[in-house]
């Protein structure tokens, strides 16, 4: 093994310390594929559109694009600090240069919170999906059965082991999912559209209408903010194209190109869905209609067969949306483990975790324990999460991650803006894409991570709640438990990971201040 640990040396008017990591690796072809295949588009998309629809009805358009912006505004903070600090802790690295060890330290550990909570929910809807596919329905609509937890926990040490098996063997896979995943959604969209216009999409159909993209015929602000924050997450995990920048072709340039590409994917795509599902079954709560209880875990399903007939090419449609989602699930199971094991590495290297965490492969020059502990106590946390109330801690979690999301991200977002402060002097493009844009987008995105934190306290927020044995009796929702309590977790391991190795909490490891420029 290579010790990463071993080689990490004084930050500041240096270069970024080798880790053992494959340079080169990934074209911006292959970054782009492993940003958008990361967000996971098309189970994300089909999971919440009907909630959407449901809280803002015919707004549901305007809601996807604007929830776009702080993305788009964080992404200009990850390719202006990626291009100045190409290092694959990414957040945790740049939180560090500008707010000092405890906050890199967390922000790192936020990364590692919010994938591994979401790796739960991967994997089930891999492993239902599978089943619904060869026409296993009574399985495959049994989240909890025991088959859909060990095929999807083999999924994850599937995933597990390809990413431990080699980034490019990865970024191929990737391509393959991705392919599958983009053109079903596109044909969908396409499908449903022109049954919309040529009028064969049945009574509840409406042609696209420009009022649609009004936000102000939203019924109430308190609407309006839930409303995108349940958008704001659909585009997480984008930011992996950054975390794998120590292994793509022009690291300071190409992850940053990357990642705004991917967000301009994925809004296209979106918004693209968005419009083309609600134009073809309209927003009633009956029937088809998008705001229908019964479809708001996968309108896919739903829409299938009315969209594309029930003839043999139409069933043929159909079976190709369910593998949509199965790959979709996949392609994210795999893309999730990359971001967490290289920021653990990081944290290996720079002595924030320890050193065991540094190792890499000498072969396959990928992360050996980060990747594998990444694998290993997420099935573990997915078989907890099954067997407990009923499984609803495993959509309670996916709820929860917003809170860890909103946190990094926003992290990143005002890390930049305070590395580039003396830019707002410069004036110009440096002032807007250095300064002004990540700060908004950071601030909003710690907003909607404190919005989240605060509204889940309420014991009717998601699936499960918990009541204090003693006086005075509240009842705690379990995504607060899950999103605040996760994040708390935090805070004693850093405590020991200080006494154990204080190097990095003395500052010896990572200056302030960005690299090779004046400390400010």
């Amino acid at each position: 093994m290579i010790d990463g640990a071993a080689q990490a040396a004084m930050r500041g008017d240096v270069d970024v310390p080798e880790k053992g990591l494959r340079a080169g690796a990934l074209t911006l072809a292959s970054s782009v594929a492993i940003g958008v295949a990361s967000a996971g588009p098309a189970y994300s998309i089909a999971a919440t559109l009907g909630l959407m629809v449901a809280a803002v009805g015919l707004q549901a358009p305007i809601v996807a694009l604007l929830a776009f912006v702080p993305i788009l505004f964080a992404a200009f903070g990850y390719q202006q600090l990626n291009r100045a600090d190409p290092d694959c802790g990414t957040t945790f690295v740049w939180a560090t240069r500008a707010f000092g060890p405890a906050w890199g330290w967390m922000a790192g550990w936020a990364i590692v919170v919010a994938d591994v909570l979401v790796m739960a929910s991967m994997a089930q809807v891999a492993g239902q999906y599978t089943f619904l596919l060869f026409g296993a329905d009574g399985i495959g609509h049994d989240p909890t059965h025991v088959a859909v937890l060990v095929l999807g926990v083999a999924f994850m040490l599937a995933m597990t082991w390809l990413c431990f098996r080699g980034i490019e063997l990865s970024a191929r896979i990737q391509s393959v999912l991705l392919t599958v995943e983009f053109v079903a959604l596109v044909v969908f969209a396409a499908v449903a559209l022109v049954r919309v216009w040529i009028g064969r999409a049945g009574e509840a159909s409406m042609t696209p209408q420009w009022s649609w993209f009004n936000p102000f015929e939203i019924g109430s602000f308190s609407t309006f903010v839930n409303a995108i924050l349940l958008m704001v997450f659909i585009y997480w995990g984008w930011d992996s194209v950054v975390s794998v920048n120590e292994e793509t072709v022009d690291s300071r340039r190409t992850p940053g190109r990357s990642a705004v590409i991917s967000t301009i994917v994925l809004v296209a795509l979106y918004v693209l869905v968005t419009i083309a599902a609600q134009s073809f079954a309209g927003v009633s709560a009956e029937g088809t209609g998008l705001a229908n209880p019964d479809h708001f875990d996968d309108f896919f399903a739903a829409l299938g067969t009315a969209v594309f007939g029930d003839g043999p090419l139409g069933v043929f449609a159909v079976h190709v949306l369910l593998l949509m989602i199965l790959t979709s699930a996949v392609a994210s199971t795999q893309t999730t483990i990359l971001p967490t094991a290289r920021t653990t590495l990081a944290m290996g290297v720079f002595k924030a975790l320890p050193a065991t965490f540094a190792t890499v492969h000498p072969r396959f020059r990928t992360p050996t324990v980060s990747t594998l502990a990444m694998g290993g106590v997420s099935a573990v946390l997915y078989v907890v999460f099954n067997f407990l109330a009923a499984g609803d801690l495993i959509y309670d979690s996916v709820a929860a991650i917003g809170i860890a999301v909103g946190f990094y991200y926003g992290m990143t977002g005002l890390a930049c803006a305070w590395l580039y402060r003396a830019d707002l002097r410069a004036g110009g493009r440096e002032r807007w894409m250095r300064v002004l844009l990540p700060l908004a987008g950071g601030a909003m995105l710690v907003f909607a991570a404190a919005w989240t934190a605060v509204t889940s306290f309420a014991a009717d927020y998601g699936e499960t709640y918990w009541t204090l044995p003693f006086a005075p009796h509240w009842q705690v929702g379990g995504v607060f438990l899950i999103g605040v309590g996760s994040m708390a977790i935090g805070l004693p391991l850093m405590w020991w990971c200080r006494r154990r190795e204080p190097a990095f909490f003395d500052g010896d490891t990572i200056d302030r201040g960005l690299p090779n420029s004046p400390k400010r």
